[in-house]
């Protein structure tokens, strides 16, 4: 498999798929620009060796073709200040005035091309739609990891077209290399914290990383669909029904595969959800009636933390309670710190998902973990055990 480092991309029209799918004010300014800044090191690098970046993205949800709300025209300005030389944007993503406008870049000169989304061919997976974006360049770069878990035009099929041309670019190798570390060949103990609110959305990462895991830590508002599930009055705290005989089900598998299934023991209930509410400790399965669990206790966040101390691999996916509001960030707050104390002892740690990565820079610890994913549901859809196309589409 050819790699980036290996690649000579002198005199080459390098076609890079990117995830520039950035936020936007009512001015059409980037408020967070952490996805085109994340690209740069593998633009820069082709650009450095004389090769012509022709770079594509995706750029929102238009519906019916082009759409000035989501034209690449809000983000080529950006892109040239942040690369610090000038990048021409094509009208289109395909068709005979895009195809000059690639043949006639010099080494080293940039072309943006149109919404990828303006086709619908693109989500399609269209072989034909991918053949003619493939006609722009000498070979492919998927440096889209957000993207990879999708089976469209620019992320996957393309790659048919480059059989000996394609490659992954270093944002991607990354994701990839690091999410190895906790998927494929985890350095024990092994734990995984699985917050956030519903236990459906998180039910087939539990269940994968039940064959994985030593200890699984589970938080956020899913607590008390586990802690209903075992007997106990959780008042008016999130809980969804339907799910009850299914946590019963992931706590006998846990204690059949010998996984230390770690859920709170106490909690932080509040007599309405808001800021102000009046709170009080009690044990997790003892919450009165009209109150509700938001944070984990002082008890339940010792445990977490002495489990997370003999750690050395920590995966961590979901807060452990409200944490937006100041009353219930104890219990993630502790965590990270948590993580950081053992990463600073040796241990791997993978944060990802977007209120875990909210979180750590709340709390101003993303420098102390090892690694941190930002692509959503393309690293979920890895920890559920899934190939990725737009791996698959490079590993082969």
């Amino acid at each position: 498999m050819q790699t980036i480092e290996s690649y000579d991309f002198k005199g080459k029209k390098a076609l890079i798929r990117v995830d520039f799918n950035v936020p936007l004010n009512d001015k059409f300014e980037i408020t967070d620009d952490t996805r085109m800044v994340a690209a740069l090191p593998t633009i820069k690098k082709i650009i450095a060796e004389g090769g012509s970046p022709i770079i594509m993205s995706h750029f929102g949800r238009p519906k019916n073709g082009p759409e000035d709300a989501f034209s690449m025209k809000h983000l080529v300005g950006h892109l040239a200040e942040l690369l610090g030389t000038e990048v021409k944007l094509a009208p289109d993503c395909i068709g005979d005035e895009v195809k000059a406008m690639a043949a006639a870049l010099k080494p080293g000169e940039v072309l943006l091309l149109e919404n990828l989304r303006f086709h619908k061919e693109e989500t399609k997976g269209d072989e034909a739609f991918a053949g003619q974006l493939a006609e722009l360049g000498d070979c492919w770069v998927n440096d889209a990891f957000g993207t990879a878990h999708r089976a469209h035009a620019s992320t996957a099929v393309i790659a048919k077209f480059f059989p000996n041309d394609k490659m992954f670019g270093y944002l991607v190798t990354d994701e990839v290399s690091n999410l190895d570390k906790v998927v494929a060949a985890p350095v024990r103990p092994m734990t995984a914290i699985m917050g956030g609110a519903k236990v459906s959305t998180k039910i087939t990462i539990i269940e994968n990383m039940l064959g994985t895991v030593d200890n699984l830590i589970i938080g956020g508002g899913m607590i008390f669909t586990f802690v209903k599930a075992m007997g106990g009055n959780i008042g008016s705290s999130l809980c969804e029904d339907e799910y009850l005989d299914l946590a019963k089900k992931l706590i006998a598998t846990a204690k059949e595969k010998g996984v230390n299934l770690v859920i709170a023991s106490d909690c932080v209930a509040a007599d309405k959800f808001a800021a102000d509410a009046n709170t009080e400790i009690c044990p997790a399965g003892e919450i009165k009636d009209g109150w509700l669990g938001l944070d984990v206790g002082p008890d339940t966040i010792a445990t977490f933390k002495e489990v997370i101390g003999k750690s050395k691999t920590i995966l961590w996916n979901g807060p452990a309670g409200v944490f937006e509001m100041d009353a219930f960030a104890a219990g993630t707050k502790a965590i990270g710190e948590a993580v950081v104390e053992a990463t600073k002892n040796g241990a791997f740690s993978l944060v990802g998902g977007g209120d875990s990565v909210a979180a750590v820079n709340k709390f101003g610890i993303a420098e102390g973990v090892s690694y941190i994913s930002t692509a959503g549901g393309a690293m979920l859809e890895t920890l559920e055990g899934k190939v990725l196309p737009g791996i698959a589409a490079v590993r082969g």
